[in-house]
């Protein structure tokens, strides 16, 4: 298969390909970084027999370091990186294109797939904030090869450079290879979930406190961390069979013994996340369901309630009505005979003024028992 200018043959050369191809001279007076490369996007560092050689400015210097190294191993971190900056590495380490797209465009699913001899992993990291009491979420794509690893992260978490810091402390896990720089991220992923199971287990704890004083806020937390934890569920999930799908390549790929009992270590922290965020999704559907049902008991209560005042006060409406019907009564009668018509017979007559008492104590009395056998008195 012809040679790439810049790049590879056939997928990967391997280091005795390497080592019998010239070196390039290196170029007059120190490189200037390209626009499409600026230093601080670019974190490269080559390893030899788990030791650091070199960290190189840029992408250009890194190829050429790694070149000159047979047996080295690169590793190179970009954050959010260019699209001149991927397809670079796509050029010199032959690099598949569908997963460079994924790379470039981000919000991909966790997933692990193999194109050649080259790993192309998807994983989305998670961290806790106290402040807001939130989950932040960011997505990390890393490419293994025979003598690389790239890592393209999408967000601040994971915190690679102390996976670095760590792998660098402990040469003689990092001289087993680009296979050990994965696990040691993969165990930085898992472990960043940690501090988000407490937080979030935390919140859970005091949104039970808060379903029962009958806060009226709890709906819309409960409903946010409901959606955090589905986000959650699907960063676990397709970890979990990952992660047994490298334990299943361990005959096939020779994979080193240390390193096995590394990822069965790291396959057991996500089963055991993936079942607490599982746990957690059910916790809040239930706490979901009990916190309706509280607001409903406590609807029906407001309205029995208003319902009880408003038959109260009807009872003191028609008491109130009754009393003004009996006064009204005597206020018509004398009210009429207060006219002054000089043609009203009753005016001249001796017996009209105890007929019109009369006549008033007849009509309240009368009205007062009719009151009192309807209950309105």
């Amino acid at each position: 298969m012809p040679e790439r200018p810049n790049g590879r043959n056939g997928g990967r050369r391997s280091g005795w390909r390497r080592a019998l191809t010239p070196a390039q001279p290196p170029a007059a007076g120190p490189p200037t970084p390209s626009p499409a490369e600026p230093p601080d996007v670019v974190q490269a560092v080559l390893y030899r027999d788990g030791v650091r050689v070199s960290s190189p400015a840029t992408l250009a210097e890194t190829y050429h370091a790694l070149r000159e190294q047979p047996s080295g191993m690169a590793w190179i971190g970009l954050a959010r990186p260019t699209g001149s900056e991927l397809h670079s590495l796509a050029t010199e380490f032959d690099l598949h294109p569908l997963a460079i797209e994924d790379a470039m465009e981000a919000h991909q699913r966790p997933k692990l797939e193999r194109y050649g001899d080259t790993l192309f992993v998807v994983l989305s990291a998670a961290r806790y904030l106290d402040a807001p009491e939130e989950v932040d979420f960011g997505e990390l794509h890393v490419f293994v090869g025979p003598d690389f690893v790239i890592t393209v992260r999408h967000g601040d978490a994971p915190d690679l450079s102390a996976v670095r810091r760590r792998m660098e402390d402990a040469p003689e896990l990092l001289a087993l290879g680009p296979e050990a720089v994965l696990y040691a991220i993969l165990d930085a992923v898992v472990d960043g979930y940690a501090p988000v199971v407490a937080g979030v287990q935390n919140d859970i704890d005091e949104i039970e406190t808060e379903v029962f004083r009958g806060d009226p806020e709890v709906s819309r937390r409960i409903y946010g961390l409901s959606r955090e934890m589905v986000e959650f569920q699907r960063a676990t999930r397709p970890l979990v069979g990952m992660l047994h799908g490298l334990m299943a390549g361990f005959a096939k790929y020779e994979t080193d013994e240390e390193l096995q009992r590394y990822l069965r270590d790291v396959a057991d922290h996500v089963t055991h996340t993936s079942e607490r965020v599982d746990g957690f999704r059910q916790a809040l559907t239930e706490i979901l369901t009990v916190n309706a049902t509280l607001v409903t008991q406590q609807q029906n209560a407001e309205m029995r309630a208003l319902a009880e005042a408003g038959f109260e006060q009807n009872e003191e409406v028609k008491k109130i009505s009754s009393w003004a019907a009996i006064l009204f009564a005597p206020t018509l009668v004398g009210t009429i005979y207060g006219m002054n018509f000089d043609t009203m017979p009753e005016l001249h007559w001796v017996a009209g003024y105890p007929f019109a008492i009369l006549l008033m104590a007849v009509v309240c009395t009368s009205l007062y028992v009719i009151f009192k056998k309807r209950d309105w008195l």
